[in-house]
Order: C-alpha cells, then structure tokens, then sequence
C-alpha cells in the first residue's frame, strides 16, 4: 500500500471473524478470515484480533493504519464500545473497545455489525452519494440501518436500526426477541426454515415432493430445510415452497412500506443471504411498495441490491475507523 492511509475493518460474528486492510476508498487490500474463537470468550477473541490485525500489518504497508474499526453481532454502548449483549457470542457487559485497544496499541470504534454493513453500503457500495437511504439485510435474521440527512441513525441508546423487530402482523409467530410477528419472525431465515418445516408436517406429502425438489442442497430430513432449501425448492416449482416465499415477500413488502412512509428514504438497499439466494424477491418488494406506500414517500424512491456481498462489514468497519479517526 505504499504510504497511503488505510485502516483495519474487523466483522465479528459468532461463527467468523474476518479481518481487512482497507484503503480509504473502500477498497480491500489484504484480507483474513477465521473461525470465531468463541469458547475462549472476551480475551481469547480480543487475542485472535490482535493476532489478526498483526499480520496485516506486518503484509500490508509500512505506513500505521489509522485505526481499527470492529463490527460486532451485539448491542453496543455508543461512547464506551462497551458489548452490551452479543448473544452469539454469549457476551454481557464487555469493555472491548478497552481491551482491544490495549492489545492493538491502536484507536478502535466499535460498532453493531448491520451498523457498521450499512457505512459500507452508504460510502462505498450502493448507496455512494445518497443522504437519505435505508439498508435491509435479510439473512438468518434481519436488521438494517438508517441515513439520514446524511448521518447514520444511532438512536437514543445506540440501538437505532433494529428493523427486523418491527411489527408486520399482531397475529404473527413468535419471535426470539420475546414479541409477535416482527419483520424477523416472518421473513428471517431461521423464520423460513421453522415456516418450511411445520408445512412439511402438516403435509407430509407435500413434504416429499419439497425435499425431492430440493434435494440438491443435501437436505435429507425436514430438520435439515433451510432458506436454500426452500429457494431451490422454489425454482423448482414446488408449490409449498412457493407459498413460503409468497408469504414472506408479502412479509417484506409490509415492513418496507413502513419504513419508507416513516423514513422517506431516497434508496432502499436490500441484502442478506436470503435476498441473493431468491433475486426474484428484489422486484417483488419494489413492486409491492409502490401502491402500498404513501404517493409522497416513494415518488422518489429506488430499490437496489446491496452491493458489497460478504465484505460490506470489514468495509464499513473500517469506513467507519476513517470517519471517526481521520482529523
């Protein structure tokens, strides 16, 4: 990288941990990937990072980066980066920015991981030049993030972005986070495969025909269906699984009228793993907004893509290290 400026971007998850030097146009220039040391708790992984950011340094330029900044699948304290509550990391209360900046000899920032997915989409991804946006990242769960004006939402307690827990059906299934028919529960992929697999008993014969469509996918008992299950099922025609899909397109389209009549955002960027493994969701939603959604609110309105995939948490992290420690 020469002398250039560039920063660490780390995305912590509770299964991997990913670690990048990132220019400060966005670009990636040396990345590293690991399972999460999880049972070694708060200074095994504090360790594991600063072992991680290491190496990047020792390959990536002779210049220091600017700092370090870490996107972490949790509830984090906006000016401390005190770990509130990580629950796949069965975290409560941890000074990680304190530890972590003890071992890296570094300035870090800490940030939840949607959060920091959502710098990287605003400045570096889809949403580049755009002052009012929404990004909504539907995987396993769902949780998003808000520009507006220009500025990333934070909230009054650091928890602004937490769109999976909207309401979208009074009615509607449990959620983990204890209320009913949140965006979550009905259209998050474990929401989907706990959906596929009540159908499956209810219907055992539809089950069949679900797991023959899907077989492909190495599903081989109804514990096994997972949203790529249920997306090959679909492209396969299989009508139960083409309802499950029907079903949560309408899920989406819901809670995306919401948004955009309550946040009016110029772009609206959709991500996830569960919208790449079914595209056809994307024009679905955008057409379903449209006469839903007040005249005003979407009149201005573009539905995207996101556009960075797997990297847009150490991209963002890092674009976040940028914006907080460039003076």
């Amino acid at each position: 990288m020469g002398h250039e400026i560039w920063a660490i971007g780390v995305d912590l998850g509770g299964t991997k941990v990913k670690a990048a030097a990132v220019d400060a146009q966005g670009a990636i220039r040396r990345r590293l990937e690991e399972p999460t040391d999880v049972d070694r708790g708060p200074d095994g992984i504090t360790a594991q990072i600063a072992r991680m950011v290491s190496e990047l340094r020792r390959e990536s330029s002779p210049s220091l980066p600017l700092g370090a900044g870490v996107g972490v699948a949790g509830q984090i304290a906006k000016d401390t980066g005190v770990v509130r509550f990580a629950p796949n990391l069965h975290w409560r209360e941890v000074p990680f920015r304190d530890r972590l900046q003890a071992a890296l000899n570094l300035p870090v920032v800490i940030a939840n991981d949607v959060r920091a997915a959502t710098w990287g989409e605003w400045l570096h991804g889809a949403g580049q030049g755009i002052d009012d946006l929404i990004c909504l990242f539907i995987g396993t769960g769902v949780g998003g993030g808000v520009v507006s004006g220009g500025r990333v939402l934070s909230g009054c307690s650091n928890t602004a972005g937490e769109l999976g827990h909207i309401t979208v059906d009074l009615h509607g299934p449990p959620c983990t986070c204890g209320n009913r028919g949140c965006l979550e529960a009905l259209a998050g992929g474990w929401a989907i495969a706990r959906r596929a697999r009540e159908a499956m008993n209810d219907v055992p014969a539809a089950g069949v025909a679900f797991l023959k469509a899907a077989r492909l996918t190495g599903a081989v008992t109804p514990e096994d269906v997972t949203t790529r299950v249920v997306a090959a099922a679909a492209q396969a025609g299989d009508p139960l699984a083409r309802l499950i899909v029907d079903e949560m397109a309408r899920a989406l389209i819901a809670g995306c009228v919401g948004l955009v009549n309550a946040f009016n955002p110029c772009r609206l960027i959709l991500g996830g793993g569960v919208m790449e493994g079914l595209p056809e969701l994307l024009p679905r939603i955008e057409q379903g907004i449209r006469p839903a959604a007040l005249n005003a609110a979407a009149e201005m309105l573009s539905v995207r893509p996101a556009e960075l995939h797997n990297d847009a948490g150490v991209i963002g992290a890092a674009a976040l290290a940028f914006q907080t420690f460039a003076a």
